[in-house]
């Protein structure tokens, strides 16, 4: 992906800082299924709690020690934060056309654990974004467990398409259709709940495509491919098939990985908003 430095005033990289949150000791094996269940993390209000709860009991430790990062890690951190100021770019331009005003939201590149106010959460969580704050939380490592334990090709612009589905899921709260969603939840079987969350989910992945489109110019060749195999990988099937070598629709709560290919790449042949109804789609 081509890319220049960017400034962004709600931009904060806490690598390497002491008490950037608590750290789970003992996670091992529960921190690698949590990390496969919640890929990657959509809205955190209630996932982050159900990782809480999974992990309660285990000891906790203080991050106690600073340490500079290596010139890798902040060529990483600069194009993270490129990518977040082009999302930012695109949403404003576009809710302006459609008679809208875009709030900024926030982002924060983390080691291990952070603390937010959905809050106290883990590198297994994934990446997430925090209704409470407004804000977006990665753990760059990811994409290295992403590549390695799971498949996916790699590349800048797998990270670009995360940020672009989390900042998908700050359009949903400031749009009101998180909130909407859940309050059908509550009265819902877990089925039906999932249904609506896959929806969420797949709609997050269409803003993503709607971004890509509107940044075409930035794309070099093989990007679109990246961006593909980072959403083939984290589908419900196929982190299903690895866990527990069968799969079980009803339980999906991201959706497969054929409809988050899908639902990527209609936002970025279309590049319009108004075509990414998923719950219309879906829920027929």
């Amino acid at each position: 992906m081509k890319w220049e430095r960017k400034k962004s005033d709600t931009f904060e990289d806490r690598r390497g800082m002491s008490g950037g949150g608590k750290a789970l000791l003992g996670g091992g094996a529960i921190g690698i299924v949590i990390l496969l269940l919640n890929m990657f993390g959509g809205e955190t209000g209630q996932t982050i709690g159900n990782i809480l709860q999974q992990t309660q009991g285990q000891q906790q430790t203080e991050q106690t020690q600073n340490r500079e990062l290596t010139a890798e890690e902040v060529e990483l951190g600069e194009f993270s934060k490129a990518c977040f100021a082009y999302n930012n770019e695109t949403w404003e331009k576009v809710f302006q056309e459609n008679g809208m005003q875009y709030e900024v939201p926030g982002m924060v590149l983390f080691y291990d654990g952070v603390n937010t106010a959905c809050g106290s959460a883990t590198s297994a969580s994934g990446p997430f974004y925090c209704p409470g704050d407004k804000k977006v939380y990665m753990d760059l490592r990811f994409f290295e467990e992403l590549k390695t334990r799971f498949g996916a090709q790699g590349g800048d612009f797998a990270i670009a398409y995360v940020i672009a589905h989390e900042v998908g899921h700050h359009l949903q709260t400031i749009l009101g259709t998180s909130g909407k969603v859940r309050q059908l939840q509550a009265n819902k079987s877990e089925a039906e709940a999932n249904k609506l969350s896959v929806c969420l989910e797949l709609q997050a992945d269409f803003y993503a495509g709607v971004w890509a489109h509107y940044n075409k110019n930035l794309l070099e060749e093989g990007d679109i491919e990246e961006a593909l195999s980072a959403a083939n990988a984290v589908g419900d099937d196929a982190i299903q098939s690895k866990m527990q070598g069968q799969v079980n629709q009803e339980s999906f709560t991201h959706g497969s990985s054929e409809q988050r290919m899908e639902w990527f790449m209609k936002g970025y042949k279309t590049g319009d908003i108004k075509q990414g109804d998923t719950f219309s789609a879906l829920l027929k």
